[in-house]
């Protein structure tokens, strides 16, 4: 499974100029009462929690204070190939500036060791424009500074494996034969989908039962806001969906239908995409859109809001 979107954020004054000054290859840091220079800026001194606008640049080139290595590098990190993670106290500074070390080898790492910066080929004011330190005396530039910057934009992805309990490989062997199923608790005998351990009781569920593919729309929110990523453009409706039979509700999007007029109470369908496309996963259902049918009176659903 990826868990995957960009993360954007507005800088600020200070780490604003931050990021321009990595951008033009300098690299600033804000002094503080107690007269330490501190790189990455703060915006506020920790001992007497004044804010800092002041910034004074520091060297490119450092000293390793600390490090670890890593062998196999992961998918976003800096480097390809096998590289330390260090601790660096640049040159002018007095916090260390954690980054990548391109050693060339881990017997080449080590506590003091003399470093400078690699400069990003093109750099557009973020942290990355650091492209890793490596070893050597740093060298002179002479770029002057530009405008500050505004926002930085990381991506950030997640890649992980789920272990499915015996009711989520029920369910989902089902939705790859156009089925959808829940479990009967055999306490309360609410009837969960997907199914799982009874939250109300702690029990597992036990009966499989057979549902439809359609239900009705309890709660929703339209998405009005754009995003990297985004696989329709706004407005459209996100809505928790009760199958009939079923106790619990289900999230998906609700199409076919503009987005001011999907409403508590809907009766919707599940379009399914094509069956060559079916495997193991809820993107079986690509949507759902109205039955055609009356809204549901509010009574029938109160309970499972």
């Amino acid at each position: 499974m990826t868990i995957a979107f960009d993360y954007t954020r507005s800088l600020g004054p200070v780490l604003g100029r931050f990021m321009a000054g990595l951008r033009d290859r300098r690299v600033l840091g804000t002094p503080t009462a107690d007269g330490r220079v501190h790189v990455p800026p703060l915006e506020y001194d920790p001992v007497t929690h004044a804010p800092l606008t002041e910034l004074v640049e520091v060297g490119s080139g450092g000293t390793v204070v600390s490090w670890t290595w890593t062998e196999e590098p992961r998918e976003g990190q800096p480097l390809d190939r096998p590289f330390g993670w260090a601790l660096v106290l640049l040159d002018g500074a007095d916090t260390p500036l954690l980054h990548a070390v391109d050693a060339g080898a881990k017997a080449n790492l080590r506590t003091g060791l003399r470093v400078r910066i690699r400069w990003a080929a093109e750099r557009t004011g973020h942290i990355r424009d650091i492209e890793c330190f490596e070893p050597g005396s740093p060298e002179p530039h002479s770029e002057r500074a530009g405008e500050p910057v505004t926002i930085m934009t990381t991506p950030i992805r997640l890649h992980y494996r789920h272990t499915t309990s015996e009711e989520e490989d029920r369910y989902l062997r089902a939705l790859a034969e156009g089925r959808l199923i829940g479990q009967r608790c055999p306490a309360c005998r609410k009837v969960y989908v997907p199914p799982r351990v009874c939250p109300a009781d702690g029990v597992p569920t036990g009966e499989v039962v057979d549902l439809p593919d359609r239900g009705t729309v309890t709660t929703f929110c339209v998405v009005n806001v754009p995003f990297a990523g985004q696989r329709l453009n706004p407005p459209y409706a996100v809505a928790q969906i009760l199958l009939d039979g079923a106790d619990i509700p289900i999230s998906h999007l609700v199409l076919g239908v503009a987005a001011d007029q999907v409403r508590m109470g809907l009766r919707v369908a599940a379009v399914w995409r094509d069956r060559e496309q079916w495997s193991t996963t809820p993107e079986n259902i690509a949507h759902f859109e109205p039955a055609g049918e009356p809204d549901a009176p509010y009574e029938s659903y109160a309970e499972h809001l």
